[in-house]
């Protein structure tokens, strides 16, 4: 189903004149716009309603819908499943915003980075490119066969499942499981 709705994408887009190149892909089930902001299109992921509440809980809803240009590693939802139980519940608490705030935003790069960039960077860097998040933590990316993966301060390994989802202020990669800083 979902490469037949791929395919219908990709005609209507060449009957309209668009390039597979400018066309987003589908997150969560849903249409992400070129011309929304990472809020706008995050509400509409079903498979980001946990990042989602957790940015809202955070206070981060105004920053991320800000100029920008900012480069999200999204988590999805099976992501923060498997963290050890309580973990996020623990995380929501009014109490422990600082430490919300950290998570989120050791998943915030500043910049426009996609895919091609950040190839070209863990490329020119002998197979690793080092990240400084917002939150002042690093990250490295590598190559793991076509897989783009982070690794995280801890050493947890994250990949990308889905790169490039552009936004009007940055740019969005889905990543398979939570960064978590030192």
């Amino acid at each position: 189903m979902r490469t037949v709705i791929g395919i219908v994408a990709i005609s209507i887009a060449m009957v309209l004149g668009v390039s597979a190149q400018e066309m987003n892909p589908m997150v969560g089930g849903a249409a992400m716009f070129k011309t929304k902001n990472i809020v706008e299109n995050a509400v509409n992921s079903k498979d980001h309603t946990t990042l989602v509440a957790a940015v809202k809980a955070a206070g981060l809803v105004d920053t991320l819908m800000g100029a920008g240009p900012f480069t999200v590693f999204a988590p999805t939802n099976a992501a923060f499943d498997m963290l050890p139980a309580g973990t996020v519940d623990t995380l929501l608490k009014p109490e422990n915003k600082a430490m919300l705030t950290k998570v989120l935003t050791y998943h915030v790069v500043a910049g426009n980075w996609d895919s091609k960039a950040i190839a070209k960077t863990i490329k020119k860097g002998g197979g690793k490119a080092e990240l400084t998040t917002v939150s002042g933590g690093k990250l490295w990316a590598s190559m793991d066969g076509d897989n783009l993966v982070l690794t995280d301060e801890k050493g947890g390994r994250s990949t990308v499942t889905i790169a490039n989802v552009r936004q009007s202020n940055g740019i969005i990669h889905v990543v398979d499981s939570v960064l978590m800083p030192e």
